[in-house]
């Protein structure tokens, strides 16, 4: 998993839209969290595979941002930005490479007797001569 930065991570607040009375209208509850990608502090193979993953989310610059008005406390939203955004790195895929192995002496044994029971299955099914 990877470790992002405090230092790296820029918030601001401001104020959610939609319904909410008065209060959206006072208080900057919303979070608006900005990270820098082509700058980060990560390893540069990752960091590509981010780009690569989400480069229509990253500005020219080489930002991306996170705004996150779901909660009434600026707490919460500051939380829910961060969550996101290590939730974004944790999909990215890292392929392992395959190694290829045999199947067991045991498993080729199992595989052979159920061949041999469904044929037998099958053969049940046929219609009996009388010339036999």
């Amino acid at each position: 998993m990877i470790k992002i930065k405090e230092s790296e991570l820029h918030f601001s607040y401001v104020r959610s839209s939609g319904p909410g009375g008065q209060h959206v209208n006072k208080v900057s509850t919303a979070v608006q969290l900005k990270y820098n990608v082509t700058n980060s502090d990560i390893p540069e193979d990752i960091k590509q595979r981010f780009i690569d993953n989400y480069n229509k989310r990253i500005s020219k610059n080489g930002f991306l941002t996170i705004i996150a008005q779901s909660f009434k406390s600026q707490k919460k939203n500051k939380d829910d930005a961060v969550n996101r955004l290590e939730k974004l790195f944790s999909d990215i895929k890292i392929h392992a490479k395959r190694i290829p192995t045999k199947p067991s002496r045991n498993s080729k044994v199992k595989r052979v007797e159920v061949k041999k029971k469904r044929a037998q299955i099958k053969k049940s099914r046929m219609k009996v001569s009388l010339d036999d």
